[in-house]
């Protein structure tokens, strides 16, 4: 017995288990053509956001596609371990417990990570299931496990042995909470308010010397210089001061001294052309230890470098005063001294682009820092080629450019992080110095006794780097690792499903992640690591902001499943996700996709409940029906395949919408429905029951669960069958014929309806309809389907024009006579309003085409659309001009 209503939480477990259960999603390698995903994996300790939900719907619909097209459907799930948030989230649980991770150590650290890898790892994989994804997943990954580990350290030696990997001090960027160097990538940047600080330096008393070639100052010369910084707490790290060689204001400065005050030490005035005269003062502080481009430019005037900031942020003894404060806290007391002691000029508000980590939200800080890098010019080369040519594909194609910014001239990679949570760099170092990059402790023992010479030297004698590895450096080898094809390259696993097919992420990770997988697949395979990649856009509120914990505007996943069905939730993110583009999300688009599969459920309840007669039946209507939906569904397909083929997902889920919805439960059922308590003729029902059953074929990538229950109750099904497995529906002719005659059918029913309606006439009331037209037997093979959908009481075919109301539909004239339904005075006025209206729809319509530059830039069918516009407007002022006419006789 069929369910009244549809009620999701009584079917999805159910059906999800039934899939496990008879292993539909398992992959092995077969004869059948692979196709893989790698799901971007999240991280070990996440949970389910809106983000997942759209990137992981849109994986399962191209997985399940691809294994009823009959190809070896294998998605990999997975986890990375995420060393940065990882790593915070234990020290916070640590220091809950009065524990401190230094204090402890890096071994007993690592078992609380693990600890805490194993309670809360994994969850997010579970509640994928919740979401109906169909991930093979006997073959979950983790970044961490001993494969996955190994793989990552084979790839460190071998590019170090290559000389690709190289060991140096560089500016990075410092996350004082984290306490680690992170890219470039993972800084984000805000526009911050803050104030701009004008401070005066004395300058340096100077003697005449012999040889000397400048000049003492004149007595009216000032005897300071102003320079004007946002970062007062840096300005014990100042090494110079730099004014341009053309600047007139300072050029009697050149070559004198001035004095940092509060600690009275004297710097150098030096000159650059880097140095912008119009802002600020002119003149600049270069601080080489705490900005990039004061760090070049100490470099190029042979400038000490003086680091005055602790890894946590605060100062250290260098900075001689305030030393263990914290830098924002000393610049607010640094900021007031000055004032006190008449250094500070003034301050003025002043915005300015603050770097941001990613991970901690902690303001970054330029650091010096001892780091290791992966040289990126050489490996980079064949990646930008095979994308700029196409051999990878970006969906939408407009990345190219966001691609091609990042990887023309791509910077040497920072891989090293001072985290203990990760991959530890397979670096080891004898007492002097001295690096070996080998394997394991045991490798490198063996490579320094052979290499060295060193055959009394012992493990003990090694200390192995205290740095982990980038997380994207181990997930960069993902679409490889995860077949374990670094440490055993030519296995059948990897030979089959490598390169894989499609990528599905976000476009903010392009270049942590995206670039990189391309990279590594060139270097390691000389292979793409896959074909296509679809970027998702960003999942924002209905207002276009970032959801976010604070901001409290982003639904829990799972209460969104849990009030509108899995299905619902699918469909409705997807509604209005196209491409790339950011989906403002409203958790009416969810209600929508409910109602949607309400919608289908009805139409099923509908037709099931129908009683078949196996009695002879001239019912042409019917057979003309059929006809219609056969070649309209097959259009459909056609449709729904292009935009898979470009990655339109958004675009196929809105074809197959409309073909349900619209085509099928408002136009086909009730055209073919038969009347109260009447049986509906044998081949009509069995045709509605094959359409039903290729409809739910067609839908199942985007609602797997209602599209298995119904697929299941549509006919007696074997044990372990399966929607998830049978055939995509495939496309077969299009008879167009038909469907431009139903459209005009369509537009005919909607016209007298709109009459019906405005002139308040009831549904079972039915009207005649005389038609004028050049081709009436077009209308006379409509006629049963007229009848029924219009409820007329006859259909007339006229040479000339009579009594009624009138509409015009491409040139063919129809008349509802509705004498004794209606004022005919009231319908006159009518009528002269809508002559109005139409005589400014059709100017409109002309002013449109008369417009040379329209005609010659717009595509020919919206151009022949507007002229069909035009010709049904002036026919329409004609019929209501001649009624007008007609009346006043």
């Amino acid at each position: 017995m069929i369910s009244k209503t549809y009620n999701p939480k009584d079917i999805e477990d159910k059906w999800y288990q039934y899939w496990l259960d008879n292993q539909l999603f398992k992959s092995t390698p077969d004869e059948r053509e692979p196709y893989t995903i790698v799901i971007p994996p999240p991280n070990v300790t996440g949970v389910l956001h809106m983000g997942h939900m759209l990137n992981n719907t849109i994986q399962d619909v191209l997985i399940r596609k691809a294994r009823m097209e009959g190809k070896n459907a294998c998605w990999v799930p997975g986890t990375d371990h995420a060393s940065i948030a990882t790593e915070a989230k234990v020290v916070a649980m640590l220091k809950e417990q009065g524990l401190d991770k230094r204090e402890i150590g890096r071994e007993k650290f690592l078992e609380h990570a693990w600890e805490w890898t194993h309670k809360y790892g994994g969850i997010i994989l579970q509640q994928l299931r919740k979401l109906g994804a169909s991930c093979d997943w006997d073959r979950t990954r983790f970044t961490m496990e001993p494969a996955l580990y190994d793989s990552v350290i084979d790839v460190f030696v071998d590019l170090y042995e290559k000389g690709q990997i190289y060991r140096g001090i560089r500016m990075v960027n410092w996350d004082p909470q984290g306490r680690t160097a992170v890219s470039d990538e993972e800084v984000v940047t805000k526009e911050v308010q803050q104030k701009l600080c004008y401070i005066r330096y004395e300058i340096a008393e100077t003697k005449r010397s012999e040889g000397d070639n400048f000049l003492s100052p004149s007595p009216q010369a000032p005897s300071y210089i102003t320079i004007a910084t946002v970062r007062p707490e840096t300005i014990m790290a100042d090494t110079a001061i730099a004014v341009n060689p053309n600047d007139e204001r300072y050029k009697h400065l050149h070559g004198r001294k001035a004095i940092i005050p509060l600690i009275n030490r004297e710097i150098p005035i030096i000159t650059d052309d880097y140095v912008t005269m119009d802002f600020g003062t002119g003149c600049l502080k270069v601080t080489p230890a705490h900005d990039p481009n004061d760090y070049a430019l100490g470099l190029k005037h042979s400038l000490p470098v003086i680091d005055i900031i602790n890894e946590d942020g605060t100062l250290n003894e260098k900075a001689q005063i305030y030393v263990g404060m914290d830098r924002f806290a000393a610049r607010k007391a640094i900021v007031k001294e000055l004032e006190e002691k008449e250094y500070l000029v003034k301050t003025e508000d002043y915005k300015s682009n603050v770097g941001f980590s990613e991970r901690t939200n902690a303001v970054i800080e330029p650091k010096l820092s001892l780091q290791w890098f992966l040289k990126m010019e050489h490996l980079a080369k064949p990646a930008f080629e095979n994308v700029m040519n196409d051999t990878v594909q970006l969906h939408p194609a407009k990345f190219k450019n966001m691609y091609r910014s990042w990887m023309e001239n791509p910077h040497d990679w920072n891989i090293s992080r001072q985290l203990w949570w990760g991959h530890q760099i397979p670096a080891f170092y004898l007492k002097d110095g001295t690096i070996i990059v080998a394997k394991n402790k045991r490798e490198a023992l063996r490579k320094a006794q052979r290499e060295y010479q060193l055959f009394a030297l012992t493990e003990a004698d090694l200390t192995q780097d205290e740095d982990v590895l980038d997380t994207w450096f181990s997930s960069w080898l993902w679409p490889m690792s995860v077949f374990d094809g670094i440490r055993h390259p030519d296995n059948a696993e990897i030979q089959y499903y490598y390169p894989t097919n499609t990528l599905v992420t976000g476009f903010d990770i392009i270049f942590f992640w995206v670039a990189r997988m391309i990279i590594a697949g060139y270097a390691f395979r000389d292979q793409k690591p896959f074909q296509d990649v679809y970027f998702t856009g960003m999942v924002r509120d209905k207002q276009g902001r970032k959801m976010s914990k604070q901001l409290g505007n982003s639904p829990d996943p799972l209460d969104l499943i849990e009030k509108y069905g899995a299905d619902g939730v699918r469909t409705g993110m997807l509604f209005s996700s196209a491409a790339g583009n950011d989906l403002l999300f409203d958790e009416k688009l969810c209600e929508q996709g409910r109602n949607f599969n309400n919608k289908v459920w009805n139409a099923f309840r509908l037709v099931k409940g129908w009683h078949v007669s196996n009695a002879a039946s001239d019912n042409s209507g019917n057979d003309l029906a059929v006809a219609w939906f056969e070649s309209k569904l097959n259009q459909t397909l056609t449709e729904v395949n292009d935009h898979f083929n470009k990655y339109r997902i958004s675009d196929a889920l809105q074809s197959i919408y409309k073909l349900i919805w619209d085509d099928f439960c408002s136009q086909y059922l009730e055209m073919i429905k038969p009347g109260f308590e009447q049986p509906i003729d044998e081949p009509t029902y069995k045709a509605t029951i094959n359409f039903f059953e290729r409809l739910m074929c067609l839908a199942h990538p985007f609602m797997p669960f209602i599209t298995e229950e119904i697929w299941q109750e549509i006919r007696d099904r074997q044990p372990g069958e399966s929607i998830c497995v049978v055939s995509f529906p495939s496309t077969g002719p299009i008879d167009t014929a038909i469907l431009a005659d139903f459209e005009l059918l369509f537009d005919v029913v909607t016209n007298v309806r709109n009459i019906r309606n405005s002139k308040q006439i009831g549904p079972k009331v039915e009207l005649p309809l005389a038609i004028k037209s050049g081709s009436p037997d077009r209308f006379r093979t409509l006629e049963p389907l007229l009848h029924k959908l219009a409820t007329l009481a006859s259909v007339e075919y006229i040479q000339e024009k009579v009594e009624g109301i009138s509409f015009v539909i491409k040139g063919d004239e129809f008349f509802v006579n509705l004498v004794g339904e209606i004022d005919l005075e009231q319908e006159l006025a009518n009528a002269q309003k809508e002559l109005e209206y139409t005589i400014g729809f059709r100017d409109s319509v002309l002013k449109k085409l008369s417009n040379d530059k329209f005609v010659a830039n717009a595509k020919p069918d919206v151009v022949d659309r507007e002229r069909q516009k035009l010709a049904d407007a002036e026919a329409k002022i004609k019929v209501l001009e001649q009624q007008l006419q007609d009346s006043a006789r």
